[in-house]
């Protein structure tokens, strides 16, 4: 039997990496090491409606600081 996501009565975090990388934790469950919570709950569709909306560059930080010491330098 296939899962549907119609069918998630998960109530989800939006957790938050050191890269600044966003992804979906279910509430309950203790964050996995390195991902912190950002303060966003809800279902799947809401969840992940908040980090389309904020994670508007998917490059990571450490490449965004190497990207712009190097632009200073040029």
């Amino acid at each position: 039997m296939a899962y549907d996501d119609a069918d998630d009565k998960t109530i989800y975090k939006v957790v938050v990496n050191h890269e600044e990388q966003y992804s979906i934790w279910p509430v309950d469950r203790e964050n996995p090491l390195g991902w912190r919570d950002v303060g966003k709950t809800g279902t799947k569709e809401e969840c992940l409606a908040y980090i389309k909306e904020v994670w508007t560059d998917m490059r990571p930080l450490s490449l965004r600081k190497k990207m712009e010491e190097a632009a200073k330098s040029s």
